[in-house]
């Protein structure tokens, strides 16, 4: 399944990057963005997830997205995430890249990761940012923040700049890294699509592993087609009993 030059990279490497998408969730049942029940389906995501139709109707928005942490809280992170976690452990330098929200990352135990999209675990205060527990969270009676600003979900909505400390790391690292994954991607999504490119430029090696063909196939190293969740530990167990 892997390349010898692959292999061989991942042995002597100190530095390596993953940029992960909804593929890698998606083996862990985490419902697409767009809610197919019910209520929601009367909605477009564009018109619930952006700053104007949270600061007229906040209630309906917070009930879109406890709808959707329910779900959420209900998966697991799968056998890619703890592979993810095992590269963190395993590698000098590890750092890993992420436009999902669902926090599946962090439960899975890694520590260095950079959440472009923000993460729906996570709320902050409109007006001066202060972070704030989901635990406060009730439609109902809508919280606010000490300095009276109302609280929102801690993501990046349609119309809003990704986070700058994450975006600019992020390209650090790829460009620092000597092999960095794509994984579960479609590559369709700027910036983080031009991460691989970033890499490659910079003279990592980088590898593709998603369902299917992207627009970055024919540019990248390796393209390895299939579930993450098989893959990932697959790569690490190989890389692992050849180091013993």
């Amino acid at each position: 399944m892997f390349s010898d030059l692959l292999i061989n990279k991942l042995k002597k490497a100190t530095t390596v990057a993953a940029l992960t998408g909804a593929g890698i969730s998606a083996e862990s049942g985490v419902p697409t963005f767009r809610g197919e029940q019910g209520l929601w389906k009367k909605f477009r995501p564009e018109e619930l997830a952006n700053f104007n139709a949270f600061m007229k109707n906040p209630k309906l928005v917070w009930e879109w997205y406890n709808f959707r942490k329910n779900l959420i809280s209900q998966v697991q992170p799968n056998p890619g995430h703890h592979a993810l976690v095992q590269m963190e452990t395993y590698f000098q330098d590890f750092y890993l890249i992420t436009q999902n929200v669902d926090n599946l990352h962090r439960l899975a135990g890694n520590k260095r990761i950079y959440e472009l999209h923000g993460n729906i675990m996570r709320n902050r205060c409109v007006d001066c940012n202060k972070q704030w527990s989901d635990t406060l969270i009730d439609e109902e009676n809508l919280p606010h923040c000490d300095c009276g600003g109302l609280i929102r979900p801690d993501v990046v909505w349609f119309g809003e700049s990704l986070p700058e400390k994450e975006i600019t790391k992020s390209f650090e690292v790829a460009r620092k890294s000597e092999v960095f994954f794509s994984i579960g991607t479609s590559a369709l999504v700027q910036p983080a699509a031009s991460l691989p490119i970033e890499a490659k430029r910079a003279g990592a090696y980088v590898v593709e592993i998603n369902f299917e063909p992207t627009v970055i196939t024919d540019y990248v190293d390796e393209s390895i087609i299939g579930k993450s969740g098989e893959i990932l530990p697959s790569l690490i167990r190989q890389i692992i009993n050849d180091q013993e």
